[in-house]
């Protein structure tokens, strides 16, 4: 892609409506565009950075038997009246709306019902479980308060997983699975090591659920960890954690955090409630249990700006970055070898943002370090004289001068 064409615009301030430090860079940079609070649409950069996490996260979950769906946002009221959560007064973020008959319909905020619902046309026998299905989909939550930028939104992109099974043994089984496969995936997305699975509410059918609380100063939680970090609890399960970890709460230290995962057991609260059963290798009717996992795709991105992103600009991983090379050409046989190497990285599949603009050089540098491209590769009228190139990694700022071929390798 070639700046001169792309339709964004970087900007020198951020909207002065916009607290958010994460929201207010990616504005800046041309990643999103803010509709009101808590509401973003991405751009074509922006999308590209949500596109790389999705393919870790989908990668992640195919590796552990998760089959991707795409379920409906246009959800029935008596589809959630059976479990009693249509007018449940502690599920406050529904939106709700109605057809031009009158019926009464809900905007999807979860799925767990109309999985439960779906899966039963499907799951018959104890032949057919364990299922584990996935989505990625826009969720809309009427929150009272959106103020995070994207870590907080009435309307963000979610990976949300549900697994059925015919025993709670295998539910458990699966459930740590799914734990593990998600340290990959912080991991992989370069937050791994202030990423920690902690304690949480488990409501009103089981004592805790795990959330995964990456620490965070522009985080809306407080964690409590210990001094080498290999236990975090949240706040409000504190008393009771800790008494069933055996350990102090002196032991551990207040950090502020944010949760960018959630998983939690139903058991078989939904098949009773909702009336859905397999048969078993008996011939008698059992409940399924069932499990959900959540990864807040537009939350992660936003934790990994506020994480990483500096006094330039962002700064993204290598994994989630929109190109992995800023090319910048400057004078006029740099803009004839920048055209060339570009045309050498596309067909070596490097994904290239080429700033081909009649720009000076200061404002092109600083686009490539307020975009936070993780490499910038410069050809200027004077390197050529010298036969190299200028390569400068984003995370580092170092500088190494290469000849052409030298780099090609090293990208390559």
């Amino acid at each position: 892609m070639r700046v001169s064409k792309l339709f964004t615009k970087t900007l020198r301030d951020a909207p002065a409506d916009e607290v958010a430090k994460n929201a207010q860079l990616l504005i800046r940079a041309g990643y999103v565009y803010k509709v009101m609070a808590g509401v973003y649409a991405y751009t074509p950069l922006g999308l590209r950075v949500l596109e790389n996490i999705k393919q870790v996260v989908r990668e992640e979950m195919n590796a552990i038997g998760g089959q991707e769906i795409i379920m409906t946002t246009l959800q029935r009221k008596d589809t959630w009246e059976q479990t009693g959560r249509w007018d449940d007064e502690s599920v406050d973020v529904w939106f709700k709306t109605k057809l031009q008959d009158e019926t009464e319909l809900g905007l999807a905020w979860s799925h767990e019902e109309a999985i439960m619902e779906m899966m039963q046309q499907y799951v018959k026998s104890y032949k057919d479980l364990p299922a584990s299905v996935y989505q990625f989909q826009v969720k809309l939550r009427n929150e009272l308060r959106s103020k995070s930028g994207i870590m907080r939104g009435r309307e963000f992109i979610m990976k949300d997983m549900y697994s059925l099974h015919a025993s709670k043994e295998d539910c458990d089984t699966y459930y740590e699975k799914v734990i593990e496969a998600y340290k990959r995936i912080y991991s992989r997305l370069g937050i791994g090591d202030e990423t920690f699975v902690t304690f949480a509410s488990g409501g009103s059918f089981t004592k805790f659920s795990h959330e995964f609380q990456t620490i965070c100063d522009a985080g809306e939680d407080i964690l409590y960890c210990n001094k080498d970090n290999t236990v975090a609890v949240n706040e409000e399960v504190l008393e009771d954690a800790a008494n069933e970890l055996g350990i102090s709460k002196d032991e551990l230290k207040p950090v502020k955090s944010a949760e960018v995962g959630n998983i939690f057991k139903f058991g078989t609260e939904k098949s009773d409630k909702m009336g859905i059963y397999f048969t078993d290798e008996n011939g008698e009717q059992k409940p399924i249990y069932l499990a959900s996992y959540g990864v807040g795709i537009t939350r992660v991105m936003g934790v990994i700006v506020e994480m990483m992103s500096d006094g330039k600009g962002l700064v993204w991983p290598e994994k989630v970055a929109p190109y992995q090379v800023y090319l910048v050409s400057i004078g006029e046989r740099g803009s004839e070898k920048a055209d060339e190497l570009y045309q050498q990285l596309c067909e070596q599949d490097i994904e290239v943002l080429y700033d081909d603009r009649n720009e000076r050089p200061g404002a092109k540098f600083a686009d490539a370090e307020l975009m936070g491209i993780p490499y910038r590769v410069t050809v200027s009228d004077r390197g050529i004289e010298a036969g190299k190139y200028e390569l400068t990694s984003r995370q580092t700022g170092e500088t190494e001068l290469l000849t052409p071929q030298d780099l090609l390798d090293k990208l390559v």
